[in-house]
């Protein structure tokens, strides 16, 4: 969602933060700005609707100079994304500065005791409320920290925030409820941000705040303590981040690198969990809480977008190989609906960044009812990892594209080993079947190799739909949540309007879209569906449908059904859907990069949802 990012140090603030806010494009925004306290002590403000580099080149680096500042970039909820609701937000008096991520939920009751006060308003957003509360609380106190800290204590929702004070210029205050903010400490300097790819540039020595918490911070390091004024004593923890990770590396968007990189990615997620010799599954972020998973009653995966997709292959996965019933809720829909849940349920949450506020709010939902919980997140240090009762990481490294890849094949995987390390403590299946399934795992960063090197097979199928308007995609078990997938993939980066559907569905209602002009994925792997799948490919084809059949690479019967044909490699149907959706990410990257969109940065998307 928006980025944030403050400096206080020697430096000129604001290259850092612009530096900083470049390096959180890719969460997705539609305006940004900066504001600094210069040499004179005036407080500055400027800032645009659109991209970061628009608001640079307009930028007077002379007049905005200074060694403490803050910046931000906006993805719009309260007021359209314009100039003037873009961030940072002034007080009524000119005074305080502050950029804001979350939502106010009472900002209209503020907004109304205010305006009693002879406060006036110059924009549509909550934050330039949560600004003027903080101006009123100065008013009376003429402390900046302590008129933060009571503006926090009164204000209903969530949010990670930045502030300076004209009239206290040694300091930039930070809080955070439910929207994520680390420090980084370096040498005669303190960064600000809400993602750690601005930070890494500077120091790798950061402090997490945690939910409640605030920070006074200086050019020679910082003060923690608790909205309700108690004093923090908290150590520093180094950043597991190599810069390189947050670079093109040479690709032409973050999106094909990503794609590329999940040979590696999924080596990452497995290496050292598994005995190949045995088949033996070992995750040890699981270990507190084993005994608890092997005697679950249930399951339930709670998760948000392609994680969703991710944990509805979990529930395959596991049901089929361990024989526990398993549950797929969405986690925006998770608390409202009064879920049942028990002590003898486990929980698991999965979120690529660890911040998803929909799925973090599920796990807590779960945890009043005593459900054991586990994450399976990527981001090392987020909320999420920290909240769980026991998690594992699925080290897919930092993902930029705002349409997730490598995340997705690798919760993928591991969720297949914790299958695997189920199924060998309840004996759901034999020893021998362990070791195969342990050497197809093996085999798998190769076979998706192999489908890298084929990627310009896969364009040549882009080239043929790229001025499609709407695109089907059918699978049936394992392949359903591909198909879910693949169609949301398109949808997010190129705009095309794409549904996934378990094919015999398509009976059902969606059949009566099929015409000359209607593509439809099918993906066909030779397992046991197969004649199905081929039966409804024939019914598509009775009715003019352009067919696009994903298949093993030596099926030869598929030619005698299909227009055209995304190979893939065999593999077991535990791995299928890992190597089954290559083809499909690379068929939405061609046509997004086809029809011109931006595909790391599709509009209105943002990569992380820290916001209802």
């Amino acid at each position: 969602m928006c980025g944030i990012v403050g400096y206080i140090g020697s430096k000129n603030s604001v290259p850092v933060i612009i530096q900083g806010l470049k390096r959180l494009e890719y969460r997705g925004y539609d305006s940004a700005g900066v504001s600094v306290i210069n040499s004179e002590g005036e407080l500055l403000v400027y800032k645009k609707a659109g991209k970061v580099s628009k608001m640079e080149e307009s930028l007077d680096l002379d007049k905005y100079s200074g060694t403490i500042g803050i910046g931000h970039t906006r993805w719009a909820t309260h007021g359209e994304p314009n100039d003037i609701n873009a961030h940072p937000h002034l007080d009524f008096d000119g005074n305080i500065v502050i950029v804001h991520n979350g939502i106010i939920e009472n900002y209209k009751a503020i907004k109304k005791r205010l305006s009693i006060e002879g406060f006036e308003f110059q924009t549509e957003t909550d934050t330039e409320i949560l600004a003027d509360l903080i101006n009123f609380n100065y008013r009376r106190t003429n402390d900046f920290v302590t008129a933060v800290r009571l503006s926090l204590v009164e204000v209903e929702g969530t949010y990670g925030l930045a502030c300076l004070c004209k009239s206290e210029p040694d300091k930039l205050v930070v809080a955070r409820k439910g929207s994520p903010l680390l420090i980084g400490v370096g040498d005669s300097e303190t960064i600000v941000s809400s993602d750690a790819a601005a930070v890494i540039s500077y120091t790798k020595h950061v402090i997490y705040l945690e939910d409640g918490e605030m920070a006074i911070m200086t050019k020679n390091g910082y003060q923690l303590k608790t909205i309700e004024d108690k004093e923090i004593l908290r150590d520093t923890e180094v950043l597991d981040l190599l810069l390189d990770e947050i670079e093109k590396g040479g690709y032409d968007h973050f999106m094909l690198k990503e794609i590329c990189e999940q040979p590696d990615t999924i080596q990452n997620t497995y290496r050292g969990r598994i005995n190949f010799d045995t088949g033996v599954a070992k995750l040890g972020g699981l270990d507190t809480v084993l005994d608890k998973i092997v005697n679950a009653e249930r399951f339930i995966i709670t998760a948000c977008g392609t994680a969703w997709h991710a944990g509805l292959v979990g529930k395959y996965m596991i049901e089929q190989y361990c024989r526990v019933p398993v549950e797929v809720e969405y986690a925006s829909e998770f608390r409202y609906r009064n879920p049942i849940i028990s002590p003898r349920d486990v929980v698991i949450a999965i979120s690529q960044s660890g911040e998803t506020l929909d799925t973090l709010a599920a796990l807590r939902e779960a945890k009043k009812f005593g459900a054991t919980t586990i994450g399976v997140v990527n981001v090392i240090g987020s909320t999420i990892a920290r909240e769980v009762d026991a998690g594992t990481y699925i080290h897919a490294g930092p993902e930029i594209g705002v349409a997730s890849t490598k995340a997705f094949t690798s919760q993928i995987m591991s969720l297949a080993l914790i299958t695997m390390m189920l199924a060998k403590y309840k004996n759901t299946i034999p020893d021998s079947t362990l070791i195969q399934l342990s050497q197809e795992l093996l085999a798998i960063p190769a076979k998706i190799l192999k489908m890298v090197e084929m990627k310009e097979k896969y364009k040549l199928v882009a080239e043929s739909f790229k001025n499609a308007k709407n695109f089907l995609y059918l699978g049936r078990g394992f392949n359903f949540p591909v198909a879910l997938e693949g169609a949301l993939k398109l949808k997010e980066i190129s705009y095309i309007h794409a549904e996934g559907y378990p094919a015999a569905e398509m009976k059902h209602g969606p059949i009566a879209l099929i015409d000359e002009n209607m593509p439809v994925v099918f993906i066909a792997p030779h397992d046991g569906t197969y004649d199905k799948i081929i039966s409804n490919i024939e019914e598509v084809k009775a009715r003019k449908g352009r067919i696009i059949a994903l298949a093993y690479e030596d099926d030869e019967n598929i030619k005698n059904y299909a227009d055209y044909i995304l190979p893939v490699p065999k593999t077991s149907p535990l791995f299928a859907s890992i190597l089954n959706i290559i083809p499909l990410q690379f068929l939405s990257y061609y046509i997004a990069v086809m029809r011109e969109c931006n595909v790391d940065q599709p509009r209105n998307l943002a990569k992380s949802v820290t916001v209802e």
